[in-house]
């Protein structure tokens, strides 16, 4: 592939999204994955946390929504691929099951965008899960390694479903923050686990800000890391949710700042490991730097 700069097809990037909850993670991922789609790339966004957020965002009903099943709850699918039942203890499995036909099995699709609920991961306590984990793993690997559209994930806070390797194909993390001490704190401990991973590229996003106090807030807070965009706060988005609309719909101030903020992440994203030019494409290979890094990795 070759590298382009905003409002151009070709620019396929693998984004993971953090924040605290409430902070409004799911709308902008949502919201991103509806502006990358409008730019003319395939887009798959990626709910990987306990609740169904991303699909509300996305537009998807409350019933569909609470109809679609995680596939880390899909016991039948788990014991077909890692040969073992979920939850299983001691037991040996499967650590690279078979994952290339899941993606387009199980996805749904709104206003063009790919979606898929892959669930969290599970939780030790609550007993050997590690079967789960490992198709969750291979899923992800598969869609950041192995598939040529833009990914666009949504986690919980920690980095349960990176391995290293994993996040060091990302091409950024964006961390979605509120002007409150809260959500900073939560961002800045998402930051330090994104460095011990070796993701490189994190940028902020300030959500849901009502006047320059809370722009400052955040800028100040932040401690010189770099704020791409900033989506302002929003009864229209209120309303939109409440209804279970997609905010992306409902809002064009919404869709003006994402607009912003995803082209400045396209742009830092590539300028970042693009030495040379910004939009210079890798004419050696016919590969961006970060395809070039997954082409590897399949290797």
């Amino acid at each position: 592939r070759t590298v382009r700069g905003p409002r151009g097809a070709g620019v396929a990037v693998k984004v993971a999204n953090g924040g605290k909850g409430g902070a409004g993670k799911a709308t902008i991922q949502a919201s991103m994955a509806r502006q990358s789609r409008r730019d003319g790339e395939r887009v798959f966004a990626i709910g990987a946390e306990p609740n169904a957020n991303m699909a509300r965002s996305l537009g998807c009903s409350r019933e569909e929504a609470e109809g679609i099943t995680p596939i880390t709850e899909m016991t039948g699918l788990i014991r077909e691929r890692t040969g073992v039942e979920p939850g299983s203890m001691g037991a040996y499995f499967t650590l690279n099951p078979r994952v290339d036909d899941l993606p387009d099995r199980f996805r749904r699709e709104r206003e063009g965008v790919m979606f898929l609920q892959v669930g969290a991961m599970k939780e030790p306590s609550a007993g050997c899960y590690c079967p789960e984990n490992a198709l969750l793993k291979s899923l992800l690997m598969h869609l950041v390694l192995q598939r040529d559209e833009t990914v666009i994930l949504d986690m919980e806070a920690g980095f349960e479903h990176l391995t290293r390797g994993t996040a060091q194909a990302f091409d950024a993390m964006v961390i979605v923050v509120e002007p409150s001490v809260q959500s900073v704190l939560t961002a800045g401990r998402i930051h330090a686990l994104a460095d011990k991973t070796g993701l490189k590229n994190v940028f902020y996003v300030g959500n849901m800000i009502r006047d320059d106090d809370d722009r400052d807030f955040i800028a100040r807070e932040s401690q010189g890391r770099s704020v791409i965009g900033y989506v302002s706060y929003s009864e229209e988005v209120r309303s939109a949710i409440r209804r279970g609309l997609a905010p992306f719909d409902a809002s064009p101030n919404l869709v003006t700042e994402v607009r912003e903020l995803w082209d400045a992440l396209v742009r830092l994203t590539h300028s970042a490991q693009c030495s040379c030019s910004l939009y210079r494409p890798a004419r050696s290979t016919g590969l961006s730097s970060h395809a070039a890094l997954r082409a590897r990795q399949r290797v």
